[in-house]
């Protein structure tokens, strides 16, 4: 057991091989808690365009590759709708519960918070989370999800027979669980995105009021 731990706050809508490798790297060092972002309606998880894979999807991606290890994945990161109740950050006392919830599952005594965003690294700041300094992922999640929607929007027919480029951004066991999953893609591929950014960060617009 490390003395120390790293917590993941991302959304990881898919799993990419950028992903795969900065928690590899971070577990080598550290306990690492990893919390996909949720968002829920009335206690449904609500999924767009840009949020397409539901919480277990994603915890079954982090987990086909990272069992058995110093990596754990927890649902701590959710949001309940009205998401505008959070903000403004500090003055909201939603947002302190919301880190309140996060850390609740964290046992060790000291820890660093992990982001490639420059501002959520600053509000991880402010929250006093302890981010650590990251570089923006080479391959991004909306890459993968843009190649996802192009092919089940154009190529229906020639599906899977092909490595695509998807494909070769995210982990084989990973891939697996999209094509087991493409009925989710297929729901989204032609769909306008249903969200709407505050202070850097992606919310759905179903939701941010009530």
């Amino acid at each position: 057991m490390k003395e120390s731990a790293i917590i993941l706050l991302a959304h990881l809508n898919p799993l990419t091989n950028a992903h795969e490798q900065i928690i590899l790297s971070l577990s080598k060092y550290h306990n690492v808690y990893v919390l996909p972002v949720i968002f829920l309606k009335r206690g449904m998880e609500i999924t767009t365009r840009s949020f397409p894979f539901p919480y277990r999807i994603r915890k079954a991606m982090i987990e086909s590759i990272f069992h058995d290890t110093n990596v754990v994945v927890l649902p701590n990161y959710s949001f309940e709708s009205p998401f505008l109740k959070y903000f403004p950050p500090l003055i909201s006392p939603y947002s302190w519960s919301l880190r309140k919830k996060i850390l609740e599952d964290v046992k060790e005594n000291r820890f660093n918070s992990y982001t490639g965003d420059a501002i959520e690294r600053l509000m991880l700041r402010i929250f006093l989370m302890h981010p650590t300094q990251a570089k923006r992922l080479d391959i991004s999640a909306s890459t993968v999800k843009e190649s996802l929607y192009l092919e089940a929007a154009t190529n229906k027919s020639r599906r899977f027979k092909i490595e695509n480029d998807w494909e070769r951004m995210v982990p084989s066991k990973v891939a697996s669980i999209i094509k087991d999953n493409w009925m989710i893609v297929e729901q989204f591929a032609n769909s306008h995105d249903q969200t709407i950014k505050i202070m850097g960060m992606k919310f759905p617009k179903d939701g941010l009021y009530s």
